[in-house]
C-alpha cells in the first residue's frame, strides 16, 4: 500500500508520541506537526479506515501492528538518507535532516535499499536496525562513532 508523504508523517509522529507519552491525542499530533485539529481528525480517520491505527472520537490514538511497522520503515528510510548525507557527503547535520525528510518521500524502496547497502559495505556498519527512535541518542551516536572511526582508518 502506498501512502502519501503526509500520511507517512502522521504515522511517524504518532509512533514517536506513543514512545514518549504512551497516550496520543489529536491535540498532541496537531501541536507536534503545527497544524489544525480538524486536519488531524481528517487524516487519522483515513488512516483508521485503512487499518493503520485505532481511534475512537475524543479517545487515544494507537497504531495497529501494521501501522507501527510502516512508521518504523518511514523512520528507517529517513535515518538512512540522513546518515548518507552527513557521513558520506559531509552535509551539516541539521540541513541533512531537513533534506532527508523531503527526500525519503521521493525515493523508492529499492533506492533506499541500495543506499543502505552502500553504507553497510563502504562504512562496514552492518545492519542499521536499532529501533530508529529519533529521540534515542544512543542509536545515532553508535552509528556516528562507527562511521567516524571507519573514515579515520581510511585516511
Amino acid at each position: 500500500m502506498k501512502l502519501t508523504s503526509s500520511q507517512e508523517e502522521y504515522l511517524k509522529t504518532i509512533y514517536l508520541l506513543e514512545k514518549n507519552n504512551k497516550k496520543v491525542r489529536v491535540t498532541d499530533i496537531a501541536l507536534k506537526l503545527e497544524i489544525t485539529k480538524p486536519s488531524v481528525n481528517k487524516a487519522i480517520n483515513l488512516l483508521k479506515d485503512i487499518k493503520l491505527l485505532d481511534y475512537k472520537a475524543y479517545g487515544n490514538i494507537n497504531l495497529t501492528q501494521e501501522g507501527e511497522k510502516y512508521a518504523i520503515e518511514v523512520m528507517k528510510k529517513q535515518d538512512i538518507v540522513t546518515m548518507f548525507l552527513v557521513e558520506i557527503l559531509g552535509i551539516e547535520k541539521r540541513q541533512a535532516e531537513i533534506e532527508a525528510i523531503a527526500m525519503k518521500h521521493a525515493i523508492s524502496e529499492k533506492t533506499t535499499q541500495k543506499l543502505n547497502q552502500y553504507i553497510t559495505q563502504i562504512m562496514n556498519l552492518g545492519d542499521l536496525t536499532c529501533g530508529y527512535d529519533e529521540n534515542n541518542e544512543k542509536c545515532r551516536n553508535c552509528i556516528k562513532i562507527k562511521a567516524k572511526n571507519k573514515m579515520k582508518t581510511e585516511e
